[in-house]
């Protein structure tokens, strides 16, 4: 149980600037995470990853010559967000181009992306590589669907030791792509993680039996089967991994992984069995790791993690590099940093505004205020739906997530910000406090439909409805959920799709919009007959079935909040 903490909700920032305190010889700590404390040669690439907290040393302890350039924390098994991703970027950026790492989850995918993209508008090349390592989330016929767990360590080390060695970008990429393609890991456990604050664990685990194919974010296994002794899971784990052992491969590079909770001499006591296996299938083992490197706060498990070497891949993963968690060959030789950085974001400032605008933001502030009521009020009835097959975190980043809205559209109506302003900022807000998948989401839903506004004006009727488009549209394209995924998507198109009939027919925004918040809440109830396609609920589908998606849900009650705002405006 994870029981050392003062705020629970400032427990993975807290932790960090500990970790930072501890291992300032090679790191320094900034906004949202940290960042190379060594001298960085001009023009290097960047290698930028990062992820949720509570995966201790994923992903800052990977930070150091010859490794990553700066990680980027999230909240506890959250991802972070698209303003913390873009910020450590420009900050570890040194005019050779950016390599963004980080595990195959929705949440990061959309942050990642997003910050990708704002990142390329300002003239920096931005390269994504997630790592989908995973063998039990995804059959290899669809392996990019493969979620990352303990080949991140793998695939990153490859990466930083390219980058190292001062290769272009699309050397870099294409070599970290390679490692991916070539990593393939799998898991068990044998009990599950508490999150700070929390009585009591995300998941149990039978007496007498271990979880085969678990996430690192307190997801289940697949299946559940008796605990057996070390050689039986050693050919258990080997087995799993060895089916996709590419034709004429024979050399491999093994990571032996704990969870959190699992000591050292048992995987020790395993690694004997694991080592046995491997040469039997005429395996040549090379540097071989073993220790804790993706663990799930206090989760007690392990994980095997197999790099299949070509000749190539053999030179990065030997290459020295000098990491809190992980050290290999000659010291390299770095000096410590000696310029002043700067990571604090300057005083929002807005441009001007025309006086209906303004009162426009005002009245969008106000709506913000009534759906974070409301989140706050659902908070912990989000979190269970969520838990049957999820983490059980969906109300409390929606909760933190609409309050950060709600203080930061206040900020911009105190500003003099318009309407489109207001909206765009609560978005940001949105995202950069809830972080995660829903964190993500939300805040570019409400940016997207920001660009349907001015500051010059007041927004039209048609132009809300238009601007309901413009968010469907940017969520679909970055999240790349669709109707039946089981997803906020599946509630977001049918109230996007009335929205715009009825308010074709009717010209009433008020009548168009209550009609629409039906659809997306009938939408929604219908989800829980879906098994989710996306996400991390996707392993895990039958535990869904019979319960609705939490984010479908999230989603229709604000639609019925906004449906309640604007029938008292009208009212009014």
């Amino acid at each position: 149980m994870t029981t050392i903490f003062d705020a629970p909700e400032d427990f993975a920032v807290t932790a960090l600037a500990g970790f930072s305190s501890i291992y300032a010889r090679n790191v320094r700590l900034v906004k949202g995470g940290v960042v190379r404390s060594t001298k960085v040669p001009k023009g290097k690439v960047a290698v930028v990853i990062g992820g949720g907290s509570g995966h201790y040393p994923a992903f800052a302890g990977y930070v150091g010559p010859g490794l990553a350039d700066a990680a980027v924390a999230g909240d506890v098994f959250a991802s972070p967000s698209t303003a913390a991703v873009a910020r450590v970027c420009r900050l570890a950026d040194q005019g050779g181009g950016v390599l963004l790492g980080f595990g195959n989850y929705a949440g990061d995918v959309l942050n990642f992306g997003v910050a990708a993209e704002r990142l390329r508008a300002e003239g920096i090349d931005v390269r994504i590589v997630p790592v989908t390592d995973d063998v039990a989330s995804a059959a290899v016929d669809i392996a990019a669907k493969r979620r990352g767990i303990a080949g991140d360590l793998v695939v990153f080390k490859i990466a930083g030791a390219a980058a190292e060695a001062g290769l272009s970008l699309d050397e870099v990429e294409r070599i970290s792509r390679l490692a991916n393609d070539r990593t393939v890991s799998f898991g068990v456990a044998f009990g599950g993680c508490t999150l700070p604050g929390a009585n009591h664990p995300l998941f149990t685990v039978p007496k007498g039996e271990m979880a085969l194919g678990l996430g690192i974010h307190g997801e289940p296994g697949i299946s559940e089967e008796k605990i057996v002794s070390a050689t039986e899971l050693a050919n258990l784990l080997v087995g799993k991994l060895l089916a996709e052992r590419p034709a004429g491969t024979r050399k491999v590079a093994p990571v032996l992984n704990g969870l959190g909770s699992t000591k050292y001499e048992e995987l020790f006591v395993l690694w004997v069995a694991v080592e046995k296996e491997l040469k039997a299938a005429g395996l040549e083992i090379v540097d071989p790791e073993c220790g804790e490197f993706v663990t799930s706060l206090d989760m007690q498990g392990c994980s095997l993690s197999l790099l299949w070497l070509d000749e190539e891949l053999e030179i990065y993963w030997r290459a020295p590099c000098d990491a809190p968690v992980l050290r290999k060959g000659t010291i390299i030789n770095a000096e410590p940093a000696t310029d002043v950085i700067s990571d604090e974001d300057g005083p929002a400032t807005f441009g001007p505004a025309s006086q209906a605008s303004k009162e426009s933001g005002k009245c969008i502030a106000r709506l913000i205020g009534k759906v974070a009521d409301a989140l706050k009020e659902a908070e912990d009835e989000l979190g269970r739906i969520d838990a049957f097959a999820g983490d059980g975190d969906h109300g409390q980043g929606m909760r933190r997530g609409s309050a950060a809205a709600e203080e930061a559209a206040n900020v911009a109506v105190a500003g003099g910000a318009g309407a489109a302003s207001v909206l765009a900022a609560a978005g940001d807000a949105w995202a950069d406090r809830a972080g995660g998948t829903s964190g993500a989401i939300w805040g570019l839903l409400l940016r997207s439909w920001s660009n349907a506004f001015s500051d010059d004006d007041k927004p039209s009727d048609a132009a809300i409805v238009e601007g309901a488009r413009l968010a469907l549209e940017g969520v679909t394209r970055l999240g790349r959920a669709r109707v039946g995924d089981k997803t906020l998507v599946d509630a977001l198109v049918p109230f996007v799709d009335t929205l715009e009939r009825e308010f074709a027919i009717h010209k009433s925004l008020n009548a168009a919009w209550e009609i629409a918040a039906k659809a997306a809440t009938d939408a929604a109830d219908a989800t829980s007959g879906l098994t989710p396609k996306l996400g991390r609920a996707r392993p895990l589908a039958e535990k869904s079935i019979g319960h609705p998606d939490a984010g479908a849900v999230s989603l229709a009650l604000t639609a019925r909040v906004a449906a309640g705002f604007l029938k008292e405006a009208v009212d009014a």
